[in-house]
């Protein structure tokens, strides 16, 4: 089974500015991988060079086993693509927009269900110029989808949406993942990372710094530091057990355990310990827009 995408020792700058720096993953098939980093750390060039949209300096860049930057058109029918821009259409309807798109592919998604799943079966028949950003956004997402791609690019997804607009999305997208669809999601929100991601990447000065499943990197399932006073001084033990192991301590100190706390690393904290100081950066990606 070919492995939807390779990425090897990937540059790519802007004059003087590295945005890309040697940077190099994979993707699984049927795998949501969520890109995390702060403007300008390079992951929207990487995700623009994998889509086809920019040209690499140096490096192999394979997507459904072809270099995008000399793909044919049928492999652009294999890809779906949401990116931050809302479309300009303002005179045509969502309904319109979605199934005038949905010709162009040989497989798509029912229009009607395209519309239910993104929230717009009450905007359906209204004109783009009408809705607001967050109904704009559904009509980028909808697009997006409507293919039923192999591959789907998500870029910054639910900007503009409330909360459960935000969950009822993160539930599509889950359904997707569960069809076989690989997914590809950059995304400010680090809840959104860990809620959807089977692994989470953190790009920072065009390097990936991490990579790995939200529970390795931090988060709900990450493993819990327990600290307690003993002998004079305070003790430690990292464990992904805590229930148990704060039993045996409490057995072994015959009750309370002097000084005991328990805590858990966040993908938050992680996220921010990894990224550093930026400044050396700049704003590559608004460089490269």
């Amino acid at each position: 089974m070919t492995t939807p995408i390779q990425v090897t020792d990937l540059h790519k700058s802007y004059g003087t500015v590295a945005a890309v720096d040697g940077l190099g993953f994979e993707v699984a098939q049927g795998e949501t991988v969520a890109i995390l980093g702060p403007n300008g750390a390079g992951k929207t060039t990487t995700v623009e060079i994998l889509e086809g949209f920019r040209r690499a300096d140096s490096g192999e860049v394979r997507v459904l086993g072809v270099d995008p930057a000399t793909a044919d058109r049928a492999w652009r029918d294999r890809i779906g693509i949401v990116s931050q821009s809302c479309t300009g259409l303002d005179l045509l309807t969502p309904r319109e927009i979605i199934a005038s798109t949905a010709l162009a592919y040989r497989n798509p998604l029912d229009v009607d269900h395209v519309i239910e799943v993104t929230g717009l079966a009450t905007k359906a028949n209204a004109r783009i110029r009408g809705l607001s950003g967050g109904q704009r956004r559904r009509v980028d997402i909808a697009l997006g989808i409507v293919g039923r791609s192999e591959l789907l690019f998500l870029d910054e997804p639910t900007t503009g949406f409330d909360p459960q607009a935000r969950r009822d999305f993160w539930s599509l997208i889950r359904a997707l993942g569960e069809d076989g669809t690989t997914i590809v999601l950059t995304t400010h929100y680090l809840d959104e990372a860990e809620a959807l991601a089977s692994r989470v990447g953190i790009i920072a000065a065009g390097r990936m710094v991490a990579l790995g499943t939200p529970s390795e990197l931090g988060g709900s399932g990450r493993t819990s530091t327990l600290a307690w006073d003993e002998g004079g001084r305070r003790a430690t033990l990292h464990t992904d057990r805590p229930t148990a192991e704060i039993a045996r301590l409490a057995s072994r100190f015959g009750g309370e355990v002097p000084g005991l706390t328990v805590s858990r690393r966040s993908l938050e904290e992680t996220y921010l310990a990894l990224i550093g100081p930026q400044s050396a950066v700049g704003n590559a990606d608004e460089v490269a827009a």
